[in-house]
């Protein structure tokens, strides 16, 4: 018997989900409701806290510089890994700290910048300056996305080949740290041809290779000028220890350090959509243009720690410090609900993520 199955048209049907919010609808106006509500909603939160920046930075590098010591001087192949994969884990979340850096006022925590650089900054030979400057282009209302913003590429609309290399190319960095602070700084100081490209092609944590950086001025020209020299010094006495001690550590050290890079670098894959070609965007544009991993999953606290896993969230609200973001999140989501804008920022993990990015390259093979 062949069962047919019928509809009551007295019966409401099933809708089918909302289509999820996208950067394409606001690209003229924003959802005023939705800022609005991340003003009045998150009053009493924004204070960035010492209680809470100073242990998490301290013990993330300690564990970090650990990590490094016990995988140069074990003998046992399995301890080196481990310990490797610890040191390139606390290191890449006290790295992380150089964003809240660039965001947080500088009187809020005194005397925490000058510490991360000369706890992390210059031995990693990342100083803040790097960052500072730079970042906050990126927050702009009219460079965002476009062909001024330094970490902006669109690479959903690049070739599919663009994606390995852009995560590949990393895996470098801590030799071209090295390179750039303990050659080509140096150098600069005797060459003023070698100095001005130093500064504005090879000073900037950026991923826009059109990206040229305008020279320093007022104190932050002061700040970069300690802190280059010491991460030069520092730079000249890894390069010769190995003179000293040999190659084996330095090695060692820079692969735990290129782990930290890709793993940063996979982060960066997925902060954004990555599907603006250039124009101007609105915030709200700017806000579904970035990605939230929002709970439940730990996964997302370790590839996109220090609170990147809410980097829409964060571009809604720049200067919210990163412990108090998960708060921020569930006052909006339980406010704004199912169907929101708010919601079409929010993904499920990395993999989903970086397969939308590759699915949308692949159109562009031919």
């Amino acid at each position: 018997m062949i069962m047919h199955q019928t509809l009551d048209p007295a019966r409401p049907q099933p809708r089918a989900p909302a289509p999820r919010a996208s950067r394409v609808q606001f690209m003229a106006a924003d959802d005023k409701a939705m800022l609005r509500a991340a003003r009045d909603l998150t009053k009493g939160l924004g204070e960035a806290k010492p209680g809470i920046y100073w242990p998490d930075m301290l013990i993330s590098a300690g564990l970090g510089y650990a990590g490094i010591a016990v995988a140069i001087l074990s003998q046992t192949l399995i301890v080196q890994l481990a310990a490797g994969l610890v040191g390139a884990l606390a290191l890449y979340r006290a790295v992380m700290f150089i964003h809240e850096l660039t965001h947080i006022h500088r009187d809020a925590l005194p005397g925490f910048r000058t510490a991360w650089n000369l706890l992390v900054g210059i031995p990693l030979l990342m100083p803040s300056f790097m960052y500072e400057g730079v970042h906050t282009i990126h927050h702009k209302r009219t460079q965002y996305g476009t062909v001024e913003d330094p970490e902006y590429l669109p690479l959903a609309l690049m070739k599919p080949w663009s994606l390995p290399l852009f995560v590949a190319v990393a895996l470098f960095a801590p030799v071209a740290l090295l390179v750039r602070s303990g050659v080509l700084y140096p150098l600069g100081l005797m060459i003023p041809a070698i100095r001005t490209i130093t500064w504005e092609r090879f000073s900037a944590l950026s991923i826009n290779p059109e990206f040229r950086r305008k020279p320093p001025e007022g104190d932050f020209a002061g700040r970069v000028r300690w802190q280059e020299a010491g991460a030069s010094l520092w730079a000249l006495a890894v390069i010769a220890s190995v003179f000293f001690v040999g190659w084996k550590p330095l090695a060692i050290a820079l692969a735990v350090l290129s782990l930290t890079a890709v793993l940063n670098q996979l982060r960066t894959l997925v902060a954004h959509l990555w599907e603006n070609e250039g124009e101007p965007m609105t915030v709200t544009a700017q806000f579904l243009d970035s990605v939230n991993v929002p709970p439940p999953g730990l996964a997302a606290e370790i590839w996109a720690p220090v609170g990147l896993r809410y980097h829409a969230l964060h571009h809604l609200m720049p200067s919210m410090p990163y412990h108090d973001l998960p708060e921020a999140h569930r006052r909006l989501a339980r406010e704004l609900g199912t169907g929101s804008t708010y919601e079409g920022a929010n993904h499920p993990g990395m993999l989903v993520l970086v397969g939308r990015i590759a699915k949308s390259t692949m159109r562009r093979r031919a």
